[in-house]
């Protein structure tokens, strides 16, 4: 690999109809092996299909790494000045603050390899698309695992939640978070608001802790939470929260990857399993596992069923998702 020191030429990448120049291709971003800015932008390029998959439509919010992943970190919600007119945005508003942002909107890998040159590492999209922001279509299942769980535990609280899902008649997507846990998405109709989503993604998790109560935990305040349980993270459908997505680079020194996974492999899979450096001949193998995720679309009905049987009984609804866990 190529050292970090200086500045090497600027290079022409060629993305389908697109010219995406890629300035310093030679600088190290991820120190574990050496990988660079270079590397990086040929595992998108190796994983094409299943990225635009994800990010589709979507109001998209950038993790930056200017000078790789061991400097600054940048939160970048609007798109950067001097994006090529090709690059695509959705207007997206922020009540609270009374402000608006134009964030990138991918609809062609272009956008991608274009938001790499701009030392995009990480991609978080929005669970709701362009046609309309207000209304998700996409369903989030987070099984984050407190600072003392076992990836054994994620395990266990995976295949829960799938037996759940199954009994809802509701088709999850699984994939590994590039951390830590895991994520299982759900398409949904887009019929509800951000709210409702948050509700039904709530008795799903108490669903869940009831059938392993001795694994899982839905408590809201970290403070309070066993530090060896796991966490279902209903609040990953609020607004404008956003996890990694499927195929995105996480921004760690090993370059992990959240990747898509068969349930199947749920028993065998290890967090570290999935980088850069693994992740092209997978996906050469076994295609985009997520790609038919919009055939398979589930309406909320039946879990709004439950949230209202939840809150009848004495249980709370979702706390305010501004309200810090």
């Amino acid at each position: 690999m190529a050292s970090g020191a200086g500045k090497s030429p600027a290079i022409e990448v060629e993305v389908g109809d697109r010219d995406v120049r890629v300035t310093n291709p030679d600088r190290v971003y991820f120190p574990a092996r050496g990988e660079t800015k270079l590397d990086l932008v040929n595992y998108y390029l190796s994983v094409g299909g299943g990225i635009v998959n994800a990010l589709r439509e979507r109001p998209c919010m950038m993790h930056r790494f200017p000078t790789g992943i061991s400097g600054e970190k940048v939160h970048q919600k609007r798109l950067p000045h001097g994006a090529p007119p090709w690059v695509e945005t959705v207007r997206v508003k922020f009540p609270r603050y009374n402000r608006t942002a134009d964030e990138l909107c991918v609809t062609e890998l272009g956008s991608v390899i274009w938001a790499v040159q701009m030392s995009t590492v990480e991609f978080h999209p929005w669970n709701s698309r362009r046609a309309d922001t207000e209304k998700p279509d996409e369903w989030r299942i987070d099984l984050d695992p407190m600072p003392d769980c076992g990836f054994d535990r994620v395990r266990r609280v995976a295949h829960v939640a799938h037996e759940v899902l199954d009994a809802l008649g509701a088709v999850g997507w699984p994939k590994t978070s590039g951390g830590k846990g895991m994520h299982v998405y759900v398409r949904i109709n887009p019929a509800y608001g951000f709210k409702d989503v948050r509700r039904a993604a709530l008795a799903f998790a108490r669903e869940v802790e009831r059938r392993a109560p001795d694994d899982v935990t839905t408590t809201w305040w970290r403070r309070d939470r066993d530090p060896a349980k796991l966490f279902v993270d209903y609040n990953q459908n609020a607004r404008d929260h956003t996890i990694a997505s499927a195929y995105s680079v996480r921004g760690n020194p090993e370059g992990t990857v959240s990747t898509p996974i068969e349930w199947s492999e749920v028993d065998h899979v290890l967090p570290g399993d999935f980088t850069i450096a693994t992740v092209p001949a997978r996906y050469a193998e076994k295609g985009d596992l997520h790609a038919g995720i919009d055939d398979a679309v589930f309406d909320l009905e039946r879990l709004m069923e439950w949230a209202d049987r939840d809150e009848r009984d004495g249980a709370e609804g979702p706390v305010d998702p501004d309200e810090t866990a």
